[in-house]
């Protein structure tokens, strides 16, 4: 057991774990100490595996693993293994989802005590006060194409926020990146976007482009956060790539194809 006291030293250990050879490195916390652990194993053939203990845990959810810890020890025990895509926003690896824009900005004014005492809340409470501010202007180049947007997401997987499937056509070992790109922000635009996301038609929607690709670079005239995995790691410009990495995770039974 190692017990992290700030940001950056799950990475560190894990550094440190692979050198000493351990086969299998478990991160026990949500997306962010995920993350960490994976930046710090990458290039390596270690195990990933995963104890879902933190404030929001979608890389686990897109896995099948059980919030139930016994449950989710006896899988890491079981040891069957998956290859999935990893992803690169420009140097930093990503397992599940990135943001341009609003997310970014939520996740920067959501203080971990904020966190720590209301939990998802805490980033709705923090999205409704972004919201009140004027979104920027994010420029989307992609297969030879500018497009324009509000708020950019790009995912890995199918889920982003929880087990909501954002990334309708996702599959996190397809070597795609899957791009959402919201054009408007004002308050009745995100009601109407989140309704749409729970019945499956937001990729309908006129104002949201749906698509998937190699490569994207997201950039804007003004100064505009970037996140990875529910953490922020920068801001604009960014590009966005499937790493030619693959990351050894460890997965429930029957979740392995």
């Amino acid at each position: 057991m190692r017990a992290t006291a700030a940001p950056g030293d799950a990475r560190a250990v894990a550094e440190a774990a692979v050198k000493e050879g351990f086969a299998t490195i478990v991160a026990a916390g949500g997306d962010g100490t995920v993350n960490e652990v994976v930046n710090g194993i990458v290039g390596s053939d270690v195990s990933l595996g995963i104890l879902p203990v933190g404030t929001m845990n979608v890389f686990a959810a897109e896995l099948g693993l059980p919030g139930d810890l016994d449950e989710a020890w006896a899988i890491i025990q079981a040891g069957r293994t998956r290859r999935v895509d990893l992803l690169r926003a420009n140097q930093q690896y990503f397992v599940q989802l990135a943001g341009v824009g609003l997310d970014a900005q939520v996740v920067q004014a959501t203080s971990w005590n904020f966190k720590k005492n209301f939990g998802p809340l805490s980033y709705l409470i923090s999205a409704a006060q972004i919201a009140a501010q004027k979104p920027p202007r994010l420029y989307v180049e992609a297969d030879d194409q500018v497009r324009e947007g509000s708020f950019v997401l790009i995912g890995n997987g199918r889920y982003y926020g929880g087990p909501l499937a954002f990334f309708k056509e996702a599959r996190i070992d397809d070597g795609k990146l899957d791009v959402l790109i919201f054009k408007n922000l004002a308050y009745l635009d995100i009601a109407r976007y989140v309704t749409n996301v729970f019945i499956g038609k937001h990729t309908g929607l006129p104002d949201v482009e749906y698509f998937q690709t190699k490569k994207a670079s997201v950039r804007s005239d003004e100064d505009v956060p970037v996140e990875v995995d529910g953490e922020v790691v920068g801001a604009l410009p960014v590009t966005f790539r499937i790493s030619s990495r693959k990351l050894k995770v460890v997965v429930p039974v029957g979740r392995d194809n």
